[in-house]
């Protein structure tokens, strides 16, 4: 089978995807995020709502989240139209900002044994105080207790990282919650970024990867089946109402996508490949 007839909605972008090998089994697209598609936005272009292109019912949307904020509506991204840098396509900007997806356990599966692959056109601000060094830009880490689950993080001087937690201890990092550091990345540059964890319940490989194929970093992680993750955020490493906007990161997304297993070597460079094309990076 096609990776063109898998992948409908991200395919409708890029045709040159029919030409892609074959894949060992089909995966799932759990989420689709396009900043040309789904947005609900205010008057001042505050974005309220973004809806995934995904057939996945539990993570249809993504919704602003004003609690523990002082000021109502401070915490939603801002829609950006028409930019230079991605070939006239749009992109939300975030500034310690974050929308949520209300769904508890829609992205549970990830990192408790059917693995993943995520991809990303994202280009980073600098970065503001908050937590230091973490500014992430996705997550669903349970909102407490082991906070379980995976993101992806800059570190203040805009070092890319990623990590995974397993719920069996607690500490930012040890070897149940490895960080994969990547490169520093330059601010206002876009870049297609992606991460992939392997699947089944023994060690598997956590992978990091950045404009093409080819590992800029990887580290072990133990699964644990039984971890319960918890709401997926962009902008955010989790639902994080208690102190909103310290754990985010400042920068735009224009696409985030997940997929419910590990793509092989070959599907994820004809991804990385058409993520290029469609928004015209070098």
């Amino acid at each position: 089978m096609k990776l063109l007839s898998l992948l409908s909605s991200f395919a409708s972008l890029c045709p040159c995807l029919s030409a892609a090998a074959e894949m060992p089994a089909a995966p799932i697209l759990d989420l689709d995020l396009d900043a040309a598609k789904g947005i609900t936005a205010d008057a001042q272009q505050r974005v309220t709502q973004w809806a995934s292109l995904a057939g996945t019912p539990a993570a249809k949307v993504f919704v602003q989240r004003d609690e523990g904020r002082k000021e109502p509506g401070s915490g939603r991204p801002t829609l950006l139209p028409a930019l230079p840098a991605l070939g006239g396509k749009p992109a939300l900007s975030f500034r310690q900002q974050e929308l949520v997806c209300l769904d508890e356990d829609a992205f549970d599966k990830l990192t408790t044994g059917s693995g993943h692959t995520w991809l990303a056109v994202i280009a980073t601000y600098p970065q503001r105080t908050g937590l230091k060094d973490v500014n992430s830009f996705f997550g669903n880490l349970r909102n407490g207790e082991k906070y379980e689950g995976l993101w992806g993080c800059f570190n203040d001087n805009n070092t890319l990282w990623i990590g995974t937690r397993n719920s069996r201890t607690f500490g930012r990092f040890d070897a149940n919650n490895p960080q994969v550091l990547g490169p520093k990345l330059e601010p206002g540059k876009f870049h297609v970024i992606a991460g992939r964890l392997g699947s089944g319940t023994g060690t598997v490989k956590l992978e990091l990867f950045v404009d093409r194929l080819g590992v800029v970093a990887s580290a072990d992680f133990p699964v644990e089946p039984a971890a319960n993750p918890s709401r997926m955020a962009v902008g955010q490493e989790r639902d994080a109402i208690q102190h909103p906007g310290h754990e985010s990161f400042d920068g735009e997304i224009a696409r985030l996508m997940i997929f419910d297993r590990p793509l092989s070597n070959a599907e994820l460079a004809t991804a990385l490949s058409e993520l290029h094309k469609v928004y015209s990076l070098e």
